[in-house]
């Protein structure tokens, strides 16, 4: 359970260096708060953190869902496939948004496996346990 706690907290962090991107981004390119337009690269930035929060708001609760039912090491992977396509998508997204279906996979389909790894779980031990 330490090493999924462990891969929580960097994919977190990684959240946190995403947002610094984008303060570091509005420093550079002139734009203020509270405006999140104006201009590309900052753009591509605020997307990058805003894609990420999106994924979070899925990824925590699937982890802690999948965790009551399934081996700490498959949950581990999916969280160490997430957090690499996430770092794929934030390179690609910067660079070339159109280069970020990779990185975007990557992300989304360990959230994916683990609500269904939830949803199998949770409806696995309703059948075996009853309400």
């Amino acid at each position: 359970m330490s090493l999924v706690n462990l891969l929580v907290a960097i994919a977190l962090f990684q959240y946190v260096f995403f947002a610094s991107r984008v303060g570091w981004a509005r420093g550079k390119y002139g734009v203020h708060a509270p405006a999140t337009t104006g201009h590309e690269i900052f753009e591509r930035y605020y997307r990058v953190q805003s894609n990420t929060l999106e994924l979070l708001i899925l990824l925590v609760p699937a982890v802690w869902l999948a965790t009551a039912y399934w081996n700490p090491l498959f949950i581990a992977a999916m969280l160490a496939i997430y957090v690499i396509g996430r770092q794929l998508y934030y390179l690609a997204y910067i660079a070339d948004p159109k280069k970020r279906s990779m990185g975007f996979g990557l992300s989304l389909l360990p959230i994916l496996a683990l609500l269904a790894a939830a949803l199998a779980g949770a409806a696995w031990s309703l059948f075996r346990n009853g309400i």
